[in-house]
């Protein structure tokens, strides 16, 4: 099938669901307010409490919950073959994403721009509280070290992409003081600065001194690199400090001063990446030479594309972005529909040019089937399969392959940075919270649960070892990353419907995909935790067994006590904000 054919079908589908049923949601269940004070004016503080205009709040939004996640998981989901994969995320994103994201956001906005997890305590009592802030917590940690493995990576295969990245900060910096401080547009600047960055980036893949190529300064690979470690895990080494050095002051300036500019330069990322992808698609016109289903797996898709896909669908983290520090931002309540439903919709179609990206790059079927040739091998190619196969559609409009492929690191790379500096932000939230809940003063303090955040993050990443020595953490916790992204989004969805049902208000919408979804990941993690890594025995199963079952019991608990909830009846409302 060609892919252009795919990409219509799957974008009139979600641009059906955000115009017709993300409306009957807004209107008839969720029943957005436009008069309504939102927390963003209600506590503004200049830090985390500001009003901010729907177009660059759904640019922060969006940019915050994209990361890496939606173009891996697609592409590593390619090897059940491209049409479950494709129905997954289509029909993932408008019937289960799009309410959680929407609905996390409201009922956030309805209590004081409170975390899912804080309003946990309102919904199902002080104990699942706990526990659901403990998963939050894991979850983030897993986030962090996912996400920093992914742009150590990127920057090792690709240090074209390096510079450019880095000039984006001084850049989003400006922006932010000429926007809040001089009260100038935020459009033009933004529009500036993504230039800079791409005429950066044609620079940087031509000018092979401007190239930060760490494994090269430390003698390429079968060197000795820093402490005998070897140049690979001597630069996923300095790379994962720079990243934790830049994500402590990223997750405490504030908002203005570099999320937000950021953010809206990566939302024009956005619109100009999937512009030249899609453009491309549609010159170069290729076949989906992936197979429609692969029969020859090792592994049944039934139910690990479910949680192998991950934010390519629907993600517990977007709910954490959403209540965490979205709705804090959100000017009108009724922008609550474009920002949240929307921003899934977004997630939606990067995760369909993922799939065709990966699923157009193959000359044929026999290189498909030596690609994808077990689920394990599909997992360490997923992310280079996208870039390339994006590349190979840039080529479509007459982009040469070394700059298409340096302004596709880019893009992941930005998105996987601001998922990153977003999460650890969420991360010292959450701790805190702990903090105040087990009487720990000092981890209430900023600075203090900010430093707490970043080194459990970067020791997670650093500690267990793989394939590449230091660094490979990321790599190895990715199976249990998108079990229990799964896992909080079910769990989002059981809060939310409890809330409607107090409110007295239709739950069906949130109540049938949140079965569904916990159904197939409690299934799937049940599968692996207890029949695949508790019999391994080497490290990384151990830790996958051991933090995997906390998790699983954690969740079951939850949704018990979830459902008992539910199922009670309430002679009066639950109050809002």
């Amino acid at each position: 099938m060609p892919g252009i054919l795919v990409a219509l079908i799957g974008i009139i589908v979600l641009a059906l669901g955000y115009r017709y049923y993300s409306k009957f949601v807004a209107e008839k269940i969720y029943r957005l307010d436009p008069d309504y004070v939102t927390p963003a004016h209600k506590y503004k503080d200049g830090v985390d409490f500001v009003p901010t205009n729907k177009f660059v709040l759904w640019g922060h939004h969006f940019t915050s919950v994209a990361g890496a996640a939606p173009i891996m998981g697609p592409a590593v989901a390619l090897y059940w073959g491209w049409l479950p994969a494709f129905l997954w995320v289509i029909l993932g994103t408008v019937f289960a994403a799009g309410v959680h994201d929407f609905g996390t956001l409201v009922v956030s906005l309805r209590n004081k721009g409170q975390s899912i997890g804080t309003i946990a305590n309102k919904l199902i009592g002080q104990r699942a509280k706990i526990l659901f802030l403990f998963i939050i917590l894991i979850l983030l940690l897993m986030v962090n070290a996912v996400f920093t493995w992914v742009i150590a990576n990127l920057f090792i295969g690709y240090p074209s992409s390096v510079l450019p990245v880095f000039i984006q900060i001084p850049i989003a910096i400006w922006i932010g003081y000429a926007v809040y401080k001089g009260k100038r547009k935020m459009l033009v600047p933004s529009l500036i600065g993504l230039v800079i960055m791409y005429v950066a980036a044609i620079i940087t893949s031509k000018v092979d001194f401007l190239q930060i190529d760490l494994v090269g300064y430390f003698g390429g690979e079968g060197s000795t690199g820093l402490f005998g470690l070897g140049a690979v895990s001597s630069a996923f080494l300095i790379w994962i400090v720079i990243l934790m050095i830049y994500v402590y002051f990223a997750s405490t300036l504030p908002v203005w001063k570099l999320l937000q500019p950021r953010d809206f330069i990566n939302s024009h990322q956005l619109v100009v990446g999937l512009g030249i992808l899609y453009l491309g698609l549609l010159f170069l016109n290729p076949e989906m030479t992936a197979p429609v289903t692969n029969s020859n797996t090792d592994t049944s898709w039934f139910p690990l594309l479910f949680i192998t896909i991950a934010c390519g669908a629907i993600s517990g983290f977007h709910g954490l972005v959403s209540s965490g520090t979205t709705s804090k931002q959100l000017n009108k309540e009724t922008d609550a529909r474009f920002v949240g439903y929307f921003g899934a919709v977004g997630e939606g179609i990067l995760a369909l040019i993922s799939i065709i990206a990966a699923g157009t790059l193959f000359a044929n079927s026999d290189i498909f089937f030596a690609t994808y040739s077990s689920f394990s091998e599909a997992n360490g190619a997923g992310l280079d399969v996208f870039v390339e196969g994006a590349a190979n559609l840039a080529s479509g409009i007459a982009i040469p392959p070394d700059i298409s492929t340096t302004i596709v690191s880019i893009i992941v790379v930005s998105f996987a940075a601001t998922s990153l500096d977003t999460s650890v932000r969420l991360l010292r939230y959450i701790i805190g919270e702990l903090g105040v809940e087990y009487k720990v003063p000092a981890l209430s303090k900023k600075h203090v649960a900010t430093t707490v955040a970043v080194v459990s993050s970067a020791a997670l990443v650093l500690l267990p070892q793989g394939p590449n020595g230091f660094g490979s953490g990321g790599y190895l916790i990715w199976p249990l990353f998108g079990t229990s992204n799964q896992l909080l989004a079910g769990i989002s969805l059981l809060l939310i419907s409890i809330w409607l049902k107090r409110q007295g208000r239709n739950y069906a919408i949130t109540l049938i995909p949140m079965i569904f979804l916990m159904f197939m990941t409690l299934w799937a993690m049940f599968q692996q935790v207890f029949f695949e890594w508790a019999w391994y025995g080497t490290d990384s199963d151990m830790l996958l067994f051991v933090v995997g079952a906390i998790i699983f019991v954690f969740a079951v608990w939850i949704v018990l006590t979830a459902f008992n909830v539910l199922t009670n009846k309430y002679d009066n409302p639950m109050d809002n904000d």
